[in-house]
């Protein structure tokens, strides 16, 4: 074999070693969750092993059988899935605003709003619970420590990140479509949902997927406007350090449930991000 197939394999394996490294070091963390929650208390203060020799259910048992980790549970559901279709309806629509009804300014709009996202959470913290306790309120009740009140508030930071990814789909799919459907006498809606919906399709999934973990995965606003009702999953974790000291075992546990949903999420629609993401990277 020649000198350069040996340095087009070398390449090849480097590369892959490379690869396969990185996976390991991004892994390793999970991978330790799912071994300390297979432990019991005095386990965990033994010599330390990746090794998983034993499973300790009764880690698993408190978070799946009691009321308020269920409720954790459900809350989150229902918060993520809101904020993912609420984000993904708003950035169809706003990107098809933008891309094909040439409004004027509408550069300087798009920009304004992508820098809505560069802005750090913590700033909007204190705003936001003054907002929810004290203005956004009917009488006795108010937005703070409910399921809409995050809905709505995630809306606000993953939309531009939405209308950023569904902007460059949006302007991938041809105008001449639109002006054929036209001349037939299709309506604006008619378009959007004959033409332009169907061939989005992969952006909207990657859109809907990736507002559905952020939402999920959220912890800042979730553990400062929740209480009691609206509290999710992620929130719940803080419950397991105490005055008397830490329950890594439960901890861990819960967090390894947490991030089975969107895992399972993931895996089952895998096929449309990598679609979504190149969805009108190459014009002609």
């Amino acid at each position: 074999m020649k000198i350069a197939g040996w340095r087009r394999i070398l390449g090849w394996v480097g590369l892959y070693g490379l690869w396969i490294a990185i996976s390991l070091f991004t892994l390793l963390p999970i991978y330790w969750m799912i071994v300390v929650s297979a432990r019991s208390r005095v386990q965990l203060f033994d010599a330390p092993t990746l090794l998983i020799s034993s499973f300790f259910s009764q880690n698993y048992l408190k978070p799946l059988t009691d009321p308020v980790f269920q409720r954790y549970l459900t809350n989150s559901i229902i918060v993520a899935t809101g904020n993912a279709l609420f984000v993904t309806i708003l950035a169809l629509l706003a990107t098809y605003a933008l891309s094909r009804w040439r409004l004027q300014g509408a550069d300087n709009i798009f920009f304004w709003t992508i820098t809505n996202r560069m802005a750090p959470p913590a700033a909007f913290l204190l705003p936001l619970f003054l907002l929810y306790t004290q203005v956004f309120k009917i009488g006795n009740n108010s937005l703070f420590d409910t399921q809409a009140g995050l809905i709505l508030l995630y809306c606000v930071f993953n939309l531009p990140f939405a209308v950023w990814l569904m902007k460059g789909i949006m302007d991938g799919i041809p105008i001449e479509l639109d002006e054929a459907a036209a001349v037939d006498g299709a309506s604006r809606r008619t378009v959007l949902m004959r033409v332009i919906v169907p061939l989005a399709a992969p952006g909207l999934a990657i859109t809907f997927i990736l507002s559905w973990v952020f939402a999920w995965n959220e912890y800042l606003f979730a553990a400062t406007l929740t209480s009691v009702n609206a509290r999710t999953i992620t929130t719940g974790l803080a419950e397991f350090v105490t005055v008397t000291g830490t329950n890594w075992g439960e901890m861990a546990a819960v967090a390894t449930i947490s991030i089975l949903p969107a895992l399972v999420f993931v895996v089952f629609v895998q096929r449309y991000i990598v679609t979504g993401l190149t969805f009108g990277a190459v014009k002609e």
